[in-house]
């Protein structure tokens, strides 16, 4: 059977589940002018995921995959949380939850929320819910707790040498990623920077004479998951997946695994699985309910007049 277009069906459908996972992707980030990977002029039509998104390609190259990242990173701190992330954040609000979803099992906690990007956007959503008094200091360290960003963040980074991670928004991180190439440009071309000049574990500051945790001078890669490694999370998500009642599954191909295959799973224990996507996908065929069309639209529309959030994307 064709799955449904019903907002009131689907609105139906989500006040009544139990357990609701949310699982997003790059359409997400879409509507905020973040490339996606695989659509129509996606940044692996364009360039080697081989070269730029597995641990041989950092050790073959890593000025180039620093320099690929840089840019991605400063495309990210550049963009805005759109419509569509503003609602999702907007769940780990207790009011609206407990107005939307009022049969959670659990309605001391928002639905548990996957996100595929490594933007931080949606964590910098709940921030900005945070900094507007919407959510409590306690209320946004639960948000985040239930936040999983499977594929890690562009805004961290983990020491090759003694594995110390740390979180920033500064830019750049270091003098020679100041001028990265523009966004999508050919790695072929890009500018060799020495292993002594990209970004190391106690930053610039780093005099060589220390060899301590968090300042030991190794060279620092990416935090983001590649290729080849295992996602953030993947223990808790197969846990609360085979409990899910309602799968939301928005702005993702389902093309790339794990996560291409949690809607097969919450369907084979007779869950529900909700599509939000621009085009057609190859989740489709498994989807209970199909919304066609930006998300950051058809998503808020949806709920509009019971959250209060616009469509509009700035």
């Amino acid at each position: 059977m064709a799955p449904s277009s019903d907002p009131q069906a689907f609105r139906a459908a989500i006040k009544s589940a139990k357990t609701v996972i949310i699982l997003a992707g790059a359409g997400l980030s879409a509507g905020s002018g973040i490339p996606t990977y695989r659509g129509a002029d996606g940044l692996w039509i364009k360039q080697d995921p081989k070269k730029l998104a597995t641990p041989e390609g950092f050790k073959a190259d890593a000025s180039a995959i620093w320099q690929f990242y840089h840019s991605r990173r400063d495309t990210c701190l550049q963009a805005q949380p759109n419509a569509a992330h503003t609602f999702l954040a907007s769940l780990s609000i207790p009011s609206v939850c407990e107005r939307l979803l009022p049969s959670l099992s659990d309605n001391e906690k928002p639905p548990l929320f996957i996100t595929q990007n490594f933007d931080s956007l949606s964590t910098r959503a709940l921030e900005a819910l945070h900094e507007e008094g919407k959510l409590s200091d306690e209320e946004i360290k639960i948000a985040k707790e239930r936040l999983i960003e499977m594929h890690g963040s562009v805004f961290r980074t983990i020491c090759t040498d003694c594995k110390h991670v740390k979180f920033t928004y500064d830019t750049p991180l270091c003098p020679a990623l100041a001028s990265t190439e523009e966004e999508g440009g050919d790695v072929e071309d890009v500018k060799k920077i020495p292993l002594a000049e990209l970004p190391r574990c106690g930053g610039t500051s780093w005099n060589g004479r220390s060899n301590r945790y968090g300042s030991c001078g190794g060279l620092l890669r990416p935090g983001v998951v590649w290729f080849g490694e295992v996602p953030e999370g993947l223990g808790e998500i197969a846990r609360k997946l085979n409990w899910a009642e309602l799968l939301i599954v928005v702005g993702t191909s389902s093309l790339v695994h794990p996560a291409a295959s949690f809607q097969k799973t919450v369907r084979d224990r007779r869950g529900k699985v909700a599509v939000f996507n621009l085009n057609r996908s190859e989740g489709d065929d498994l989807a209970d309910f199909l919304f066609l069309g930006p998300c950051e639209e058809t998503l808020v529309d949806i709920f509009q007049a019971e959250v209060g959030v616009s469509s509009n994307v700035h």
